[in-house]
């Protein structure tokens, strides 16, 4: 976290043109928007494999000291991630080859959480967008959006946050949680210009999609997606800035995400 916040500080320095305010690091309240990585993590129902923390060394060593190691074993997708764009748009930036400024920057919370929780297949629109900004102001070009949908409070039940308890190809059809409708991804990339997205839930597209169109529109976009976003709920509107540094995977369509948020005191 140090390191963190001392390449923030940085980054801070020269806040972009349109920026919601001009902050200072020694007023920031710093949130983890991430996850642990452990035995609780939730994967893609049918990945063969998930998180292993594996112990080389722990204890005493025989001059006194104390030392341990471990090994991790981990799909590039599964918990609070990155998602890069040629995941789903073949040519576009890998993990290593996203500019920083991709990801990091201002961003904003747009709620959806009474529409989602009320409905699992729940895409989210245009309008929650809109309806938004007749209250908070027109998106600024180049801001990260967070998507809060409510479903972050169920993280790490898998039943109720994937819909289905069932692991496996024969869960696929069983997924039921909130996304991004395709449309509302082509309209934030041509008409706000987006620079990234996020949402505390398991994938961009909702969870009964079929073709993950959201996914290729975003993506295609070379704009990164974050999944499986945690604590959007201590997160103001807006007045945020976020740095999103993942695991720096030469060639990765994805990588496990540290991501944190700057907010005012």
């Amino acid at each position: 976290m140090k390191y963190l916040l001392i390449f923030a500080a940085i980054l801070l320095v020269s806040c972009q043109k349109h920026s919601d305010k001009d902050f200072n690091l020694n007023e920031l309240t710093w949130i983890d928007l991430t996850y642990s990585f452990d035995s609780t993590t939730l994967y893609w129902p049918n990945n063969k494999t998930t998180f292993v923390h594996h112990t080389d060394a722990e204890g005493l060593t025989p001059k006194g000291y104390y030392y341990s190691s471990y090994s991790i074993c981990t799909p590039e997708h599964g918990g609070t991630h990155l998602d890069a764009p040629v995941h789903f748009a073949k040519n576009k930036y890998t993990v290593e080859q996203l500019p920083l400024k991709s990801l990091t920057g201002n961003a904003v919370v747009i709620d959806v959480s009474k529409k989602a929780l009320a409905n699992r297949d729940y895409q989210i629109s245009i309008a929650d967008i809109t309806t938004w900004e007749l209250e908070q102001g027109t998106l600024d070009p180049n801001t990260i959006i967070l998507f809060k949908t409510g479903y972050g409070k169920y993280y790490p039940n898998r039943a109720a946050y994937f819909g289905t308890a069932k692991t496996g190809i024969e869960a696929i059809p069983e997924l039921h949680f909130p996304g991004i409708d395709p449309k509302t991804a082509s309209w934030l990339i041509k008409e706000r210009a987006v620079k990234a997205v996020g949402l505390d839930t398991p994938s961009l597209d909702y969870g009964q999609s079929n073709d993950f169109k959201t996914h290729q529109i975003l993506l295609g976009s070379n704009t990164p997606g974050f999944e499986n976003v945690a604590n959007l709920d201590k997160l103001p509107a807006r007045n945020i800035f976020v740095v999103a540094l993942p695991m720096k995977i030469g060639g990765g369509s994805g990588a496990p995400l540290r991501i944190i948020a700057g907010i005012s005191n």
